[in-house]
């Protein structure tokens, strides 16, 4: 009974059902972690400020490939399984086909306009004087080895779309370990210095993509990469699009407001904008923890939703609630206790230690706010009310820009630092306000509507 899928949504104790979801999501957000640390850290050995400023410079440029990743491979392994429960199993290797090579050109001629336009680019991340030039280094190679990012973020998501969830897995422990093993001697044997660091990366992506690739051209039974089923059709095109379109444009508004606090990070130096990278790679600890927590348990939302079981409805999202604010209070403790430490290990400027520990403890607060707009925006999302779901999300983007310019004109640096969590409380009031004043008009939607929610596949 256990090894049914319907048996976690329909009747296991809420705590274990939470958990199935949960788990899994959870431990691929520690490897994202994982993955983002592990550049700052050697980085940080090296004694360079600018070097380890470039990596925070160069953010929303990776962020964009990520974006261009989850345009396709979001879109793409959403129309997969909707195919897949569907019995159209001659569709699913076209759709399959179809995702992967047009992952494939888009990022190539992304990779050619980056050429091109990689000065004005510079330019737009607020990239001067000795940090220009370690993050140029960073960014080259990420624009040459983009197709493997943006491949690596595409085939991840349609293994997971065919319930792969272990080998989607695999592929990201893959790619991280390979990283962490080459980055110091690239980094320091080498002496490719941040260079290094973006080159590690690369051949981890590099290394995923093949590993995936092997999984779903000899492994798997429903997808295909052959060439000889790209037929792009109106219909492929637009099921692929209509999903993957909305979480792109998510993403490019965490580009927005990346830009803007690095706009404002630089004009206080390299210190403030080295602090700011290291302080919010160790906060993604409690952040993504707390992602992977509320992002995992949508499925069990929609089916109780759907079912009309208000009871267990409720006590699913109680219990959600209580697990993650307990978690996030506990992580950002633990980290705001210890974070003179933490943040020694990865920098041994005295300056961006001071500063990293005023930006960290603005981060831990906001954190708590950040999972519980998180959870928010999962819900409406699990009760179709998309709408709602997108207001939470792009608020999250939106309201730092306002907040960040009257931050800095008033108080400075302090402004521009306490600007995040100010932006992370307004998004969670707008998400609480959208709740209170949605609650009765979602929980009075006639069933036959609530049935088209019940997710397809898990």
């Amino acid at each position: 009974m256990e090894n049914n899928a319907l048996y976690y949504l329909e009747t296991a104790p809420v705590p274990k059902a939470i958990a199935h979801m949960a788990i899994p999501m959870i431990l691929g957000m520690i490897v994202n972690m994982i993955y983002n640390i592990t550049d700052a850290y050697f980085i940080g050995k090296l004694g360079n400020t600018p070097m380890l400023a470039s990596m925070t410079l160069a953010l929303p440029f990776t962020t964009i490939l990520m974006a261009l990743g989850e345009l396709f491979g979001t879109g793409g392994s959403t129309y997969i399984s909707r195919l897949l429960g569907e019995n159209q199993m001659d569709q699913v290797k076209r759709a399959s086909s179809v995702t992967f090579y047009l992952s494939i050109i888009s990022s190539v001629l992304f990779m050619i306009f980056s050429l091109f336009t990689l000065s004005p680019i510079l330019n737009v991340l607020g990239a001067s004087g000795e940090s220009l030039i370690h993050t140029r280094a960073f960014i080259l190679v990420y624009i040459v080895g983009s197709p493997f990012v943006i491949a690596n973020f595409t085939l991840a998501q349609m293994v997971r779309g065919e319930g792969a969830a272990t080998e989607s897995m695999v592929g990201m422990i893959v790619s991280v370990l390979v990283n962490i093993i080459l980055d110091p001697i690239f980094i320091f044997l080498l002496h490719l210095d941040v260079m290094g660091a973006s080159v590690a990366t690369i051949i981890g992506n590099v290394c995923a993509v093949i590993y995936y690739a092997y999984y779903l051209s000899h492994k798997s039974q429903m997808q295909s990469l052959s060439f000889n089923d790209f037929l792009p059709t109106a219909e492929t095109l637009s099921n692929i699009f209509k999903i993957g379109l909305s979480s792109f444009l998510l993403s490019g508004f965490l580009i927005v407001s990346s830009l803007m606090f690095n706009h404002y990070a630089v004009m206080y130096g390299d210190q403030v904008v080295a602090a700011f990278g290291v302080a919010n790679r160790i906060c993604q600890i409690s952040d993504f923890i707390g992602m992977g927590l509320y992002m995992g348990i949508v499925p069990l939302i929609a089916y109780a939703y759907a079912s009309n079981n208000t009871e267990r409805l409720s006590k699913i999202l109680r219990t959600t609630a209580v697990l993650l604010v307990g978690i996030t209070l506990s992580i950002a403790i633990l980290l705001f206790i210890f974070k003179t430490p933490i943040l020694k290990a990865f920098t041994s400027d005295a300056t961006v230690v001071e500063v990293g520990i005023l930006i960290l403890s603005a981060l831990l607060v906001s954190t708590i706010f950040a999972g519980i707009s998180g959870l928010l925006t999962s819900m409406f999302q699990a009760f179709g009310k998309g709408v709602q779901s997108n207001v939470m999300s792009v608020s999250r983007g939106i309201a730092l820009i306002p907040i960040i310019i009257a931050g800095n004109f008033l108080f400075q640096l302090d402004g521009v630092i306490w600007s995040m969590t100010a932006s992370e409380i307004c998004a969670c009031t707008i998400g609480g306000l959208l709740w209170v004043f949605s609650k009765k008009e979602i929980m009075a939607r006639p069933l036959d509507e609530r049935m088209e929610l019940i997710p397809e596949e898990m």
